[in-house]
């Protein structure tokens, strides 16, 4: 009896071996098959791989175990991906027309279509109709400041302007100042100038007069406070600039040491600043500093009745082109678009008329004034002869500055070469 109960339990053994075989080869051979089908699905499908998984689960039944692949080994090789381009660095913000303190800027170093700055080159023509380009450019992070002030161009109605740069101020601007951030930092506040309606009709107006000043001098605060730093000054003045900035040297320039120290010169044109000053000479030599070079130009004496070059005693005359005294020859710039030579066309935006007049200081008649003779003319010389604007008594007014351009400039590098 036991011999035959233990047969049919070797076979049932046997038969459960083979079928638990074919149950776990059926069940592999299920388990690749539904891995097959499941990475076919992935590969096919731009869904995430955690959608693909879940793809695989849902097909496998629940006894059975899924081996997860393992990942990519280290040596492969994945699609490279391109390096985003270099940016570029950003651009300094451009410095705002209104600063905290609330002065206007007519020009400043940074200020968005700067009228002291841009293009300055300019073409010199000779008498023989010669034409040579002087290529130019403002000068970066120069160590002088200049400080302009510029003339009563304003035609704004009432006796003092506004505070809003127009056409007016930009030009003469241009035409006066650009020329000198070549060697400087050009600052040039707006200030409520007595206005051009108020001189063909009114005497003087001591009340828009100190309004005029008061608020120049109130720019020249905050930029000395707060942007000066104390770099050396050049200041540049025109007849009403002259008149500011003449009143801003004798009140506190004249009896500052460190302040008269720090100012390389003055010009002043267009204005009466001699004899104003206690502490602050004349300019004579072209290396000389902290002192002031001024002048009225006029094709002859003066008119009793000008407002220029009158007294003798009490006006200033420094010949821009030779300091110490005698006759030398003018180097003129000009802006092109008004000045332009005959003959050929001219593309730089200033035009130079080197030794078109000669200038010399003098005395004459109860006046004092420089002199402006032209050159001799001839047919084959382009360069068109400056004209008196207004009445007699204003003479070369208009273009005192333009007319020793160039030797202004002459004059401010040779001080700033020499200046410690």
């Amino acid at each position: 009896m036991r011999a035959a109960s233990a047969e049919p339990r070797l076979r049932l053994t046997h038969l459960g071996v083979a079928v638990s075989s074919a149950l776990t080869g059926i069940g592999m051979l299920l388990v690749l098959a539904l891995a097959g089908m499941a990475i076919s699905a992935v590969a096919s499908a731009s869904s995430a791989p955690e959608r693909a998984l879940a793809v695989i689960e849902a097909r496998t039944p629940s006894s059975l175990a899924l081996v997860t692949p393992p990942p990519p080994s280290p040596s492969s090789n994945p699609a490279p991906v391109a390096a985003p381009p270099p940016q570029p660095s950003p651009s300094p913000a451009p410095v705002p027309a209104v600063d905290a303190a609330g002065t206007v800027w007519l020009c400043r170093p940074g200020l968005p279509g700067n009228p002291c700055a841009g293009d300055l080159s300019t073409t010199a023509v000779a008498a023989d109709g010669t034409r040579t380009v002087k290529p130019g450019s403002p000068t970066a992070g120069s160590p002088f400041d200049c400080f302009y002030a510029y003339p009563t161009v304003s035609e704004e109605p009432g006796t003092n302007a506004d505070l809003t740069v127009q056409p007016q101020e930009t030009e003469v601007a241009t035409r006066q100042a650009a020329q000198f951030s070549k060697l400087c930092n050009v600052w040039a506040p707006m200030y409520r100038q007595r206005t051009m309606t108020q001189w063909p009709t009114t005497g003087f107006d001591a009340d828009a007069a100190a309004v005029e000043y008061s608020s120049f001098s109130s720019a020249w605060n905050d930029y000395l406070a707060h942007f000066n730093g104390g770099r050396p000054i050049i200041f540049i003045g025109h007849s009403t600039g002259t008149t500011v900035l003449t009143e801003l040297l004798q009140r506190v320039i004249d009896g500052n040491p460190t302040l008269r120290h720090r100012m390389v010169s003055a010009l002043l044109m267009g204005g009466s600043p001699g004899g104003n000053f206690r502490n602050i000479p004349p300019c004579r030599s072209a290396d000389q500093t902290s002192c002031v070079i001024g002048y009225n130009s006029y094709y002859g004496v003066p008119p009793a009745t000008s407002e220029f070059g009158h007294p003798a005693g009490t006006t200033l005359c420094t010949n821009p082109a030779a300091p110490g005294g005698g006759p030398a020859a003018l180097d003129p710039i000009l802006v092109t678009k008004t000045n332009r030579p005959s003959g050929a066309p001219v593309s730089t935006p200033f035009v130079e008329y080197p030794g078109l007049y000669t200038a010399q200081c003098m005395t004459a008649g109860g006046a004092t004034w420089l002199q402006i003779l032209p050159a001799p003319s001839s047919p084959a010389d382009p360069r068109p002869r400056l004209t008196e604007k207004g009445t007699p008594d204003w003479g070369l007014h208009a273009d005192d500055v333009s007319l020793g351009l160039g030797n202004l400039l002459q004059d401010v590098q040779a001080q700033e070469a020499v200046y410690h």
